[in-house]
């Protein structure tokens, strides 16, 4: 991989149209970051996490609800993002903004517990692209299987064809990732149109054509569920992991043009459009489904049936015509798998520029300007991820840590109002200090509720974060030794008298 290395300088700032970040370049779009927004968002949680959901509170209007109040969170949390991401818009989204915020250990904790737990997002997704493929090509069961009991967790694992299969789209993605930003933005454009219409197709079909729906379908909730406090706060979080991806598009700030303006728009414009979607959907699912039927559906308890969507989509085609469904789910994963490895992988960049991480990621490559070793560094690690778990342990795994520095992202709108007033914003939070505020609150008593409902997974992304203390002191050291180790630079020469 042919690259240039990174400059001296610490900052990723850039203007303009051309370049930025010392080798990024300004290619993206108001429809590419549109794209980006809607793209990564509406995936594989739409299309699986209803039944979950379901299985929790029992109630289909419950479920409804769950999804329009995660909506109506993260469309909080993306204006104030919208206000941080056309304040500073370089490469690293978050890692920029805590940085500038709260200094360099909190950044770096951030983009270390986004490299390594964060990555389960990404594996989550290669998962689900071999449940979906399923119905194309049979695939087998598990080869080894495993289930206990760590510290009193229940802890469930499989291997087999389908998470080796897991690992082909998250590969193949980095490959044309590498290839430069503007392939994969093209790539994602072309992934969302998709997607968005795939979602309209099913709304329309369940809705006109469903064999058996009803709306009496939402009086009847499915046995097991029950909604309560902490049942509804579980399913909140499986919804904002559907809803994820909207904090993408500030890490791939510093490839879009004119983001003051853009990137607003893109966040704001884009969340809504994907909200409005995800009702549409689900109260499509509900309509042409029973609850009961929605909760024996493709998750951790029932790890061998087809996906909602591919039931509502199997209640109004013909059984031969569902595998053309098949083809659009597997699109429609491609396009999230796609935003979230463009966007990620601008962290471990952001890191290595500051001297944070491996001066290796923070390389571009010549002819494409991309961070090639960062996007190789994300899908290997993926990779990993997505032969250790299910879709619903690797989704749990990956919101939970990205709840926490959500909300301590949007607690830096408030402190750098107030040690940077001056500082230039093209936009200001809509709603400015109440919207924040309740986002912050909302976002932590969902962390403290996942405590108690998925503790594997809070475990697993808390011990991720608690390892990355010794290992942000290890690179702190490193970046010490290197500054005194350099040589000094050369006193001027006194003038000459005459």
């Amino acid at each position: 991989m042919t690259a240039s290395p990174p400059p001296a300088a610490a900052g990723l700032r850039g203007s303009g149209e051309g370049t930025s970040g010392g080798g990024l370049v300004r290619r993206l779009s108001l429809l590419d970051s549109i794209s980006l927004v809607g793209g990564t968002i509406v995936g594989t949680g739409v299309l699986l996490k209803a039944a979950v959901m379901t299985q929790q509170l029992g109630s289909p209007w419950a479920v409804l609800a769950a999804w329009l109040a995660a909506g109506v969170l993260t469309l909080f949390g993306a204006l104030a993002y919208a206000e941080l991401g056309a304040m500073m818009p370089e490469a690293g989204g978050e890692y920029v903004f805590l940085r500038a915020a709260y200094g360099d250990a909190v950044a770096f904790l951030y983009g270390w517990v986004r490299f390594t737990a964060g990555s389960g997002s990404l594996a989550a997704l290669g998962v689900s692209f071999a449940t979906f493929l399923s119905p194309l090509v049979s695939l087998g069961g598990a080869w080894v299987r495993v289930a206990g009991t760590v510290w009193g967790v229940p802890v469930h694992w499989s291997f087999g064809a389908p998470q080796a299969v897991a690992i082909v789209p998250i590969l193949t993605l980095a490959v044309i990732n590498c290839a430069g930003v503007r392939a994969g933005g093209r790539v994602q454009v072309a992934l969302a149109t998709i997607k968005v219409l795939a979602v309209i197709g099913i709304v329309a079909g369940a809705l006109a054509a469903a064999r058996g729906g009803s709306w009496a379908h939402f009086a009847h909730p499915a046995p097991g569920g029950a909604v309560s406090v902490s049942a509804f706060g579980a399913a909140l979080v499986g919804a904002v992991w559907a809803y994820s991806g909207w904090s993408y598009l500030p890490m791939a700030a510093g490839e879009i043009r004119n983001p003051g303006r853009n990137v607003p728009r893109a966040l704001i414009g884009g969340t809504f459009i994907v909200i409005v979607l995800y009702l549409a959907i689900d109260a499509a699912y509900f309509y042409a489904l029973p609850a009961a039927t929605v909760a024996s559906a493709n998750s951790t308890l029932h790890p061998g049936a087809p996906a909602v969507a591919a039931l509502a989509v199997g209640s109004f085609l013909a059984s031969d015509t569902t595998k053309l469904a098949a083809l659009v789910f597997i699109i429609a994963t491609l396009g999230t798998m796609n935003g979230g490895l463009l966007s990620n992988s601008r962290v471990l960049f952001a890191m290595s520029r500051t001297r944070q991480f491996f001066p290796v990621f923070g390389r571009v490559t010549r002819r494409s300007h991309v961070p090639g070793w960062a996007i190789a560094a994300f899908a290997a690690w993926a990779s990993v991820l997505a032969t250790s778990g299910t879709y619903d342990q690797l989704s749990d795994l990956a919101v939970f840590a990205f709840m926490i520095f959500f909300a301590l992202t949007v607690t830096a709108v408030f402190r750098l109002r107030a040690t940077q007033p001056d500082r230039p914003r093209p936009y200001r939070v809509t709603g400015y200090p109440v919207v924040p505020a309740i986002y912050v609150v909302a976002t932590v008593w969902m962390i403290g509720n996942a405590v108690t409902t998925a503790p594997a997974q809070a475990i697993a992304a808390l011990g991720f974060l608690v390892v990355g203390i010794p290992v942000y002191a290890w690179f702190r050291a490193r970046r010490s030794r290197d500054v005194a180790a350099a040589p000094a630079d050369p006193a001027p020469a006194a003038p000459t008298l005459r």
